[in-house]
C-alpha cells in the first residue's frame, strides 16, 4: 500500500458537522398594563389568586402579592410563548418551563427572565435535547447534547455561549469517537479520534477540525468482510492540515519502517527505510520513491549488496522476481530503476505476501503440516478469484497464458503444476500490469505503481475470504479433493485443442451435461448457468458467459454446486437417517480409492496421498493467525456438524454414484461406437446396449431414493 493510497479521516463526515442547535433567544416578560383584572385584592391591590389580561391579548394567571405578579403563575403571549413556574416582582425567577408554539421547552432555572443555572431544553424541530448548564440564556458550563431522537449522536463537555469549547466526548451517528479539546464546535487542541468502520485511530493534535501538529495515527488492516487482521499500520510524526507533512515515522504491518521527510501525505525528502530483515536504504524520496538510495552496510547483518550495481537485486533467492516479459517494453535505460521499485514494493508487502501464499497452500487439507506444502496453480486460481481479478475483464486461462513462461503446454493449465513464492510474485506482477495500466496517468514508474495499486485494492482486502464450491467450507473440500484426479480427466476428455493447449468453455460444459445426461427438472439448464455464474460481474447475464474459457478450478466448482442440487433429496433421506440412527454411519466398502494429487513437499518430491473416497475427516474450520497459517478447530455445534456431514456424503452420492457412472457410460458407448465403424458385426451388439435398461450400467443410490436416469 503506497502512502498516498492510507488516507487520513481528516475531513469531517456529513455527521461531524456543526448543528443546527435551535438557538431560540428568550425573551424577557415585559409587563405591559393590564386591561383587565379578575380575582383576590387587598387594600385595593392584585393579591392572592387572579387573572389578568393584557394589551396585545397577553395573559396571565396566577399568584399576586401587592399588585405584582409574585410567587407561581402562568403567563401566556399571543404569540403562543409560554411560561410557567415563579414570578418575583413581576419578573419570571426561580424554577420554570418554557414552551414555544413549536413545541419546544425548556425547564429549570431562571434568572432575570431568561434560562440561568441548570435546565433542560428540548427542540422539536430538529430532535436537540440538551441538558446542563446556562448562562443568561446560552448553553455554558457543563451539559449533555443530543442530536437524534435515537440518542446515538451527542457531547459531553464542556460549553461556552452554545458552543463546544473545552473538553469534551463527541459520538456520531456512525458509531466515530472524539475525546479531546473543543474549540467553537470544532475539534481543536489535543484529542482522540476513532473511526469505527475504517479501524482508525488519531491521537495528537487538532486545529479547526483536522489533524495538526505532532501525533499518531493507526490504520487497522481489515478484510473486505469486515474482519480485522491483527497487525496495523502506524505513522508517528508531524501532521499539516490533515495530511502527514514534516517528519515522521511510519511503521508498516509487515515490519519495514520509515523514517524521514513528508509532504502532502507521501514520503519526500531525505528518508532512511528498513526491511523487516534489517536491511535499510537511506537517500532522497520523491512522491512516495526512492530516487538516490544508498544501502548502510552496518544495517544490513543479513548480507548485504551495492544498489548502484545493475544486476543487484533487492529480494532474496525464494522471491526473486521473473519480469522480464514486462521490462522487455519498457527503455533498457529504465529497466534496472523499474525492477528496483518494483522490488521495493514487494519488500514493503513481503510479510503479508509470504502469509497469502501459506493460507492458500493449505486449502484442501484436514492438517496443515508446517512448512510441507507449495502452493498449487488450483489454489493460486483460487486466490485470484477471492480477489476478484476475473471482474477486470479477464479470465484465469487468459491469465495463464500471461505466465506460461517457457513450460510444455500442457502444463499451462494443470490444477497440480506447483507455484513456488518467487512464481506468485512475479505472476502478481504481470496479472497488475496487464489490469492497471491502462488507469495510470503518466506514472514514474508504471510497473511499481500497477503493482501496489493491485495489492492495495485487491488482494488485501480481499485475500482469505475464500469464496465458491470447493474451498468456503474446509471439511467439504477436505472430501471433494479426493476427487480431483478422475475429475481432472473428465475434464481433459472433454477440452479442445487450440493454441497447442487443451480448453474448455462453458459451452463444452453445457454439452457435457447433456451428454451425461445430468439435466432433468431440478438441474435444468438455466439452474446450471446461474451455478456456472455464480462468482462473475455480472451473475445476473446467463448468456454472456456461454463461450468464455474456464479453468478445471471453475470446471470442478461447478460440479460441486451441481452436487447440491442433484442430491437435495438424498440429503433429505440423509437428515431422516441421521434422526432415526444418530451420527454413526457404516463406512461403504464399495467406493473407490481415489488420490488427492496436489501436495508437494518442499523439494518438489509428490506425495501419494490416498484416501477412500466416502472417509468422513473430523470437522474442522480454517482459522488465521497473525502469520496467515491455516490451522484446524474442531466444530463446536452438534447442528453445524451434522449440516457439514450432510454436506460431505452429498459430494460422495454425486461423483459415487451420479457424475463418474455417467462419464464411464458416455465413455463405453462412445467407444463401442468408434468399434462399431471398424467392426460392422459388433453394431448388433451396440443396438441391444442402447435398448437394455438404464439401470443395467448405471448404479443405484445406496439409500434407493434416486437413480441416474435417461441413456446415451
Amino acid at each position: 500500500m503506497t502512502m498516498s493510497q492510507i488516507k487520513l479521516q481528516n475531513q469531517p463526515d456529513s455527521d461531524e458537522q456543526p448543528e443546527d442547535e435551535g438557538n431560540y433567544e428568550l425573551p424577557p416578560l415585559v409587563i405591559l398594563t393590564e386591561q383587565r383584572y379578575e380575582g383576590e385584592t387587598c387594600e385595593g391591590q392584585f393579591h392572592g389568586q387572579g387573572v389578568a389580561y393584557f394589551e396585545g391579548g397577553h395573559v396571565y394567571k396566577g399568584m399576586f402579592s401587592k399588585g405584582l405578579m409574585d410567587g407561581f403563575g402562568t403567563f401566556t403571549r399571543a404569540a403562543g410563548l409560554k411560561y410557567e413556574g415563579e414570578f418575583v416582582h413581576n419578573i419570571p425567577m426561580g424554577q420554570g418551563t418554557y414552551t414555544w408554539a413549536d413545541g419546544s421547552t425548556y425547564k429549570g432555572e431562571v434568572y432575570n427572565g431568561i434560562p440561568h443555572g441548570t435546565g433542560t431544553y428540548k427542540c422539536t424541530q430538529n430532535s436537540l435535547f440538551y441538558s446542563g448548564q446556562w448562562h443568561q440564556g446560552k448553553r455554558h458550563g457543563k451539559g449533555t447534547a443530543y442530536y437524534n431522537e435515537e440518542k446515538n449522536s451527542w457531547y459531553k463537555g464542556d460549553w461556552v455561549r452554545n458552543n463546544r469549547e473545552g473538553c469534551g466526548l463527541r459520538c456520531y451517528p456512525s458509531g466515530n469517537t472524539y475525546s479531546g479539546e473543543w474549540k467553537t464546535n470544532q475539534r481543536h487542541g489535543k484529542g482522540m479520534m476513532r473511526w469505527l468502520n475504517l479501524g482508525q485511530m488519531y491521537v495528537g493534535a487538532w486545529q479547526d477540525g483536522v489533524q495538526h501538529g505532532q501525533g499518531t495515527h493507526v490504520w487497522n488492516l481489515r478484510r473486505k468482510d469486515g474482519s480485522q487482521y491483527s497487525q496495523s499500520n502506524r505513522y508517528t510524526g508531524e501532521f499539516a492540515q490533515g495530511q502527514r507533512h514534516g517528519w515522521g515515522t511510519f511503521y508498516y504491518a509487515g515490519g519495514a519502517i520509515y523514517e524521514g521527510e513528508w509532504k502532502n501525505n507521501k514520503k519526500h525528502g531525505q528518508g532512511k527505510f528498513t526491511l523487516s530483515d534489517g536491511r535499510a536504504f537511506e537517500g532522497h524520496f520523491v512522491d512516495d520513491q526512492i530516487i538516490t538510495p544508498n544501502l548502510r552496510a552496518h544495517s544490513a547483518p543479513l548480507g548485504a549488496f551495492p544498489l548502484s550495481h545493475s544486476n543487484s537485486s533487492l529480494l532474496g533467492p525464494d522471491m526473486a522476481l521473473n519480469i522480464d516479459c514486462l521490462l522487455d517494453m519498457i527503455p533498457e535505460r529504465k529497466r534496472d530503476t523499474e525492477r528496483k521499485q518494483v522490488e521495493f514494493v514487494v519488500l514493503r508487502q513481503e510479510r503479508e505476501l509470504r502469509s497469502i501464499c501459506s493460507f492458500y497452500s493449505r486449502l484442501g487439507y484436514a492438517r496443515s503440516p508446517e512448512n510441507t506444502l507449495l502452493l498449487s496453480r488450483l489454489q493460486f486460481w483460487r486466490l485470484l478469484k477471492d480477489c476478484n481479478i476475473h471482474h477486470h475483464g479477464i479470465t484465469l486461462t487468459q491469465i495463464d497464458r500471461l505466465i506460461r513462461e517457457d513450460v510444455d503446454p500442457a502444463e499451462i493449465h494443470s490444477p497440480f503444476t506447483p507455484v513456488l513464492l518467487r512464481k506468485l510474485i512475479s505472476y502478481l506482477v504481470i496479472v497488475a500490469h496487464h489490469i492497471h495500466s491502462k488507469d495510470m496517468v503518466s506514472p514514474k514508474y508504471l510497473l511499481a505503481a500497477c503493482f501496489s495499486k493491485l495489492m492495495t485494492d485487491d488482494i488485501l482486502p480481499n485475500a482469505k475470504n475464500v469464496k465458491g464450491f470447493l474451498f468456503r467450507q474446509p471439511d467439504v473440500g477436505v472430501v471433494a479433493m479426493n476427487y480431483m484426479k478422475r475429475c481432472w480427466e473428465v475434464f481433459q476428455l472433454f477440452c479442445t485443442a487450440t493454441r497447442d493447449e487443451q480448453t474448455m468453455t462453458c459451452h463444452h460444459l453445457l454439452w457435457m451435461f447433456k451428454d451425461f445426461q445430468l439435466l432433468d427438472h431440478k438441474l435444468t439448464t438455466r439452474r446450471l448457468l446461474e451455478i456456472i455464474n455464480t462468482e462473475s460481474h455480472n451473475p445476473d447475464n446467463l448468456s454472456a458467459s456461454v463461450d468464455l474459457e474456464i479453468t478445471f478450478l471453475e470446471f470442478f466448482e461447478v460440479l460441486l454446486g451441481c452436487a447440491e442440487v442433484t442430491c437435495e433429496q438424498v440429503s433429505e433421506t440423509l437428515k431422516e437417517d441421521h434422526r432415526v440412527f444418530g451420527s454413526n454411519t457404516e463406512t461403504r466398502k464399495d467406493s473407490p480409492e481415489v488420490e488427492t494429487g496436489i501436495s508437494s513437499a518442499q523439494d518438489g518430491s509428490q506425495w501419494d496421498v490416498k484416501t477412500e473416497a466416502n472417509e468422513i475427516p473430523e470437522p474442522a474450520e480454517y482459522t488465521d493467525d497473525p502469520e496467515g497459517e491455516i490451522m484446524c478447530r474442531p466444530a463446536e455445534n452438534n447442528t453445524k456438524d451434522c449440516k457439514l456431514e450432510l454436506k460431505m456424503k452429498t459430494v460422495d452420492e454425486f461423483f459415487n454414484h451420479f457424475f463418474f457412472p455417467a462419464s464411464d457410460y458416455y465413455q463405453l458407448v462412445t467407444r463401442k461406437i468408434t468399434e462399431e465403424k471398424h467392426h460392422p458385426e459388433s453394431q448388433v451388439a451396440l443396438d441391444k446396449m442402447k435398448q437394455k435398461p438404464n439401470n443395467a450400467v448405471r448404479t443405484t443410490c445406496s439409500y434407493h431414493v434416486l437413480s441416474f436416469v435417461g441413456s446415451v
